[in-house]
């Protein structure tokens, strides 16, 4: 709904409005000046964005600061903080009404709402960018582009990029249960996209993180601007999965297969195990529940797998239509907690319209009463909602390790889209990639076996389902196996340590007193990375090293006292530190 406005208090806040300066951030990098055409966004006085506005005015200014600080469960960080400065415009006056824009400026970016329902944007030419075509269940790539020149629809989140400015466009604060989320969409020129609701209205609000990429893959920014926890979550657990749909996409109908994976999370000391899509069809004499109380007597949470009923229908795996009612999902999520099951994935979802973000809502807070964590699969971006809804551990989203499994084209493409993740869609929020596969699905993967166990520590997500069948697993280095059973899946803190999209990746993440620092090389040349890892600690540590041998055919598995001043990664390869302060 449009505000509306009295004339005379439209001439005295204009009056005011007359002798304000640029809108600040509170450590005064990111600014805001309302101009006759619009909003322009700088950083350091570098415009990264203009919002559309005619006549855009400034009605009033907080020039106090808002400082924001919570907990997470999950995610980059487990304690959160920002501070926003927050400023209201204007457009030009149309009868009795006038659009209004709220924004909020950040230390690492802005956010903003609009009352007009769409917005329009242009985004000054970038040295480059890296943009996903949407689909509904947003698993795309995001190649290296220039901006777009024909109409299409793109997805969040959007990197664009001016040599060390980068600026990350996503969503933030969107109440799923009341609208629609928005699509932006190439708009007649280039840079100019135009932003409007997936359905009736949108509730949401468009955020973009500014900064090195330091700053942008550090940013809790999505979080921050989001609504806090909806209800307490003490009882969700983060940990990694075993998961059979990998390496047997229809083994979950199979007891025999069921049983291995439990098994192999018990021998692994895997907290969790996934059991997949058609668990309906469980052959006989077995049944479903006896296959959780086996699960539960070796000491393995199990999680389970539902059709939502609302995306992919005929023609698609079940259980179908237990989750559309109010009536059916409490006596489905009552069976659940009823037989030790901690987790659901619900998949299949059709995209960011009303009716869609509404299920999600009623889904996210009827499995909280039962204790039941969520993962969304084929389904949208989320929008800050693991701050509001702690149970959502993580969220498909992502064109991830399955897709070894349904096309050949993922094998040339993988090292260079792993090292784009952590600068795009893992910066938002948890990300259900399925990461570290040794062995080959349907498609071979040509990635070494050090860029894919750096996938665990490099990618974010609360529940980590590892990939890989058990006798590859346990074909590998006993060190690696005992990697495997102790890395952590949620994260102290997450530092940056060098990066450059498409091409390489090293971050470092932290859980009590020890860091892990993973790198990948995107690239199929050898590459020899600095790093400096001395902010993370100092004193006396021990450092522990994974990475590939000198053929790229094996492991070299090493430790030290000494933390490493480089990476030397093998073409596609990849290393992981484990730096315990000693």
């Amino acid at each position: 709904m449009k505000k509306r406005i009295t004339l005379l208090s439209l001439v005295a806040m204009l009056g005011f409005a007359a002798h304000c300066a640029a809108v600040s951030s509170p450590n005064g990098r990111i600014s805001v000046d309302a101009e006759a055409a619009g909003l322009n966004v700088s950083i350091n006085a570098k415009e990264v964005l203009q919002i559309s506005l005619p006549g855009a005015t400034l009605l009033s200014q907080d020039t106090t600061t808002h400082h924001i600080a919570y907990t997470m469960t999950t995610g980059k960080r487990a304690n959160c903080s920002n501070a926003y400065r927050e400023a209201n415009y204007i457009g030009a006056l149309g009868n009795t009404t006038a659009d209004t824009i709220t924004v909020r400026l950040y230390n690492d970016g802005v956010a903003w709402h609009s009352t007009a329902g769409s917005s329009t944007i242009h985004i000054p030419t970038p040295t480059s960018c890296h943009l996903q075509e949407w689909r509904d269940s947003y698993e795309g790539l995001f190649p290296a582009s220039e901006l777009p020149t024909r109409a299409k629809r793109w997805a969040y989140p959007a990197l664009f990029r001016w040599n060390d400015i980068n600026m990350l466009l996503a969503e933030s604060n969107l109440p799923a249960a009341s609208a629609a989320a928005s699509m932006y969409s190439y708009d007649n020129m280039p840079g100019t996209f135009l932003i409007a609701p997936d359905g009736e209205r949108m509730d949401g609000w468009q955020t973009a993180i500014i900064g090195t990429l330091a700053e942008l893959t550090e940013s809790t920014l999505v979080n921050d601007n989001s609504s806090p926890a909806q209800y307490q979550s003490e009882w969700v657990e983060p940990g990694m999965a075993a998961w059979i749909y990998w390496a047997h996409n229809h083994g979950s109908s199979d007891p025999a297969i069921i049983r291995q994976y439990i098994d192999f999370a018990a021998k692994m000391k895997l907290p969790y195990v996934l059991i997949d899509a058609e668990w309906d069809e469980i052959k006989a004499p077995d049944t479903i529940e006896q296959l959780l109380a086996y699960a539960v007597k070796k000491g393995v949470k199990p999680m389970i797998w539902y059709n939502s009923s609302v995306g992919w229908v005929d023609g698609a795996p079940g259980p179908k239509y237990r989750l559309n009612s109010p009536e059916g999902r409490e006596k489905e999520f009552a069976w659940c907690e009823a037989n030790g099951i901690r987790g659901v994935k619900i998949d299949f979802f059709g995209g960011d319209t009303s009716p869609n973000l509404a299920l999600m809502d009623s889904l996210l807070r009827d499995a909280a009463r039962h204790r039941l964590m969520v993962n969304f699969h084929g389904a949208t971006l989320p929008r800050g909602w693991q701050r509001t809804y702690p149970n959502l551990v993580t969220n498909e989203g992502v064109y991830g390790a399955e897709w070894y499994n349904n096309v050949p084209t993922f094998t040339e493409l993988a090292a260079s889209h792993n090292a784009t993740l952590p600068f795009t869609r893992n910066v938002v929020a948890s990300m259900d990639y399925t990461p570290c596969a040794f062995s080959d699905s349907q498609h071979p993967h040509i990635t070494t076996r050090g860029h894919e166990l750096a996938l665990l520590s490099l990618f974010e997500s609360g529940i980590q389902h590892l990939a890989d069948r058990p006798e590859s697993i346990y074909a590998q280095p006993k060190a690696v196996q005992r990697f495997i059973s102790s890395v952590p899946t949620a994260w102290d803190d997450t530092r940056f340590i060098a990066g450059e999209p498409g091409k390489y990746a090293a971050l470092a993440r932290r859980k009590g007193n020890t860091w892990y620092v993973a790198a990948i090389n995107g690239t199929d040349s050898p590459l020899t990375l600095p790093v400096d890892l001395s902010q993370l600690t100092s004193g006396k540590v021990k450092v522990t090293t994974y990475t590939d041998n000198s053929a790229a055919t094996g492991w070299q598995i090493s430790t030290s006292r000494q933390l490493p001043s480089d990476a030397r990664l093998a073409p596609r390869g990849g290393v992981t530190y484990v730096i315990e302060k000693l």
